[in-house]
């Protein structure tokens, strides 16, 4: 039985790349696609999230002469191409799944209506959410606060790369230690870069804890919604 009724996993479109230096790698891809199977397959209402920063990097406007907003837009575009290459794979190995964009393009995406995702979630299909919070000027880590928010998920599951937070970046500092478990408050005194601020506080503010693990693990998604301590947990 899953620890976890409901929950949205946040990746970054980096994640996708694989051992490439930008776009997306069919194998990682297929690795996150039967991670998501596994929890779907042991009940689990799953919500997605993906990142855009494998095609488009909002850049510096002095560097590229494109406007921040304008950028954004571009950024929440490339979320959306993310969004349909996991939709391909996950009904490729036999997972129901809806595309939902907060820009409206109605030949490849659904809008964004939360009743609907909830729906769809209450019928077992993996719903993913494209195109940030349709606004410039928010992460997709602020988009996948928000949505987690407005389906009523007990959890942010944020897969990244490393296994949990830790007091410094492992990869610089050999010396850094993980937590197991760490409050909001300590996160922002230590200045503990979980997600941006915007994305961080609403998920404060709405009581919704955040778990940071390796997704790049096989199984370790499946040992998170079952409740094993894996990665480090983010709460009150």
């Amino acid at each position: 039985m899953s620890h976890y009724k409901r929950i949205l996993l946040k990746l970054s479109g980096e994640s996708l790349m694989g051992d490439k230096s930008s776009g997306l790698d069919p194998v990682m891809i297929s690795r996150y696609a039967h991670e998501i199977k596994s929890i779907v397959e042991a009940g689990v209402e799953t919500a997605v999230v993906i990142g855009g920063g494998n095609i488009y990097r909002g850049l510096n406007e002095k560097d590229t002469g494109i406007e921040r907003a304008h950028g954004d837009y571009m950024g929440m575009l490339a979320t959306v191409i993310n969004g349909m290459a996991m939709q391909a794979m996950l009904e490729k190995v036999g997972v129901y799944t809806r595309l939902q964009s907060a820009i409206k393009m109605e030949q490849i995406a659904e809008p964004y209506i939360r009743r609907r995702a909830i729906r769809h979630l209450e019928k077992g299909r993996v719903v993913i959410f494209g195109a940030g919070t349709g606004n410039p000027y928010f992460t997709t880590d602020t988009a996948g606060s928000l949505r987690a928010i407005e389906i009523q998920a007990e959890v942010i599951l944020k897969g990244t790369r490393v296994d949990g937070i830790y007091t410094a970046d492992p990869e610089k500092d050999p010396g850094a230690k993980r937590y197991d478990k760490i409050t909001y408050q300590e996160c922002i005194v230590n200045s503990l870069k979980v997600m941006d601020m915007t994305a961080f506080t609403l998920c404060m503010e709405n009581k919704l804890p955040i778990i940071v693990f390796d997704m790049n693990k096989t199984g370790n998604l499946l040992k998170v919604v079952m409740g094993e301590k894996v990665g480090t947990l983010v709460s009150n």
